[in-house]
């Protein structure tokens, strides 16, 4: 019996993207990602120079080096890319459900969602900030989001390595699936009602979910309406607006003291 069309392109989709690969560059990002055992590394190429440096994180990963010229350097990167002399090809990192990833523990935990936050360098700055105030991960939409490139992981600073960096497809449904594990889901914005301070103290202590939206934009009218609260992170003047990578890290520091 022949397969359907739908199961046919279905299963085209899946190949292409169990294929895919992405290019590391810059010196954190590759020692970080040299350094993860979690991480499918395919070729790794690298100046004498950047060699010389990585060579004990080279080591440890067993992996085989291309040495490149600098003026003719070999991986196929954009040629803005400040690479450093090292760039290192990688399958995505499978993180896992979200049901695993963000289950509570002992009554508290701590999650960003995005919402068509689709700079890399904004995605780059939350993850670092997320994984030093201990959120169980970042999530954000498979479509109109960042995704994991050689320009995010190199603004995060090796923070792609080790905070979870989830993409799903539908982000109204997973707000609802925290929901039900016992997330209160806080959405910042500047129109708020109340000051962050002022919706964390609303609750009793427990798992938070920290909800931000594109600059501009700001989040979309089901996205609000998901969000058990909107707040705002009060400002000293008239014009006090953060960009959305300053107004997470803030808003994690908040919820982590509160919890």
């Amino acid at each position: 019996m022949k397969k359907p069309t739908w199961v046919i392109d279905k299963e085209k989709a899946r190949r292409a993207a169990n294929a895919e690969t992405l290019w590391l560059f810059g010196l954190h990002a590759v020692e970080d990602a040299l350094r993860n055992p979690a991480r499918d590394k395919r070729r790794l190429i690298l100046t004498r120079n950047a060699a010389d440096k990585l060579a004990e994180a080279v080591a440890a990963s067993g992996m085989e080096v291309e040495i490149s010229d600098p003026r003719k350097f070999a991986a196929p990167l954009d040629a803005q890319a400040v690479h450093q002399g090292a760039a290192l090809e990688v399958r995505p990192l499978a993180w896992g459900p979200l049901a695993e990833v963000c289950a509570p523990e002992g009554g508290r935990g701590l999650v960003v969602l995005l919402d068509h936050v689709s700079d890399p360098h904004n995605v780059g700055a939350i993850l670092r900030s997320a994984e030093v105030f201990g959120a169980k991960a970042v999530i954000a939409t498979q479509r109109h989001a960042a995704p994991e490139t050689g320009a995010l992981a190199k603004t995060a600073s090796g923070a792609l390595e080790r905070q979870p960096y989830l993409r799903i497809r539908n982000l109204a449904e997973e707000m609802e699936a925290l929901k039900a594990m016992g997330y209160v889901l806080l959405g910042l914005d500047g129109t708020g009602d109340v000051t962050l301070a002022e919706g964390l103290a609303r609750f009793p202590p427990g798992p938070i979910a920290l909800v931000l939206g594109a600059e501009g934009p700001g989040l979309r009218d089901k996205t609000r309406a998901t969000c058990d609260l909107i707040v705002r992170v009060p400002s000293a003047g008239e014009f006090g607006s953060l960009n959305v990578s300053n107004a997470a890290a803030v808003a994690l520091y908040a919820a982590r003291m509160a919890q």
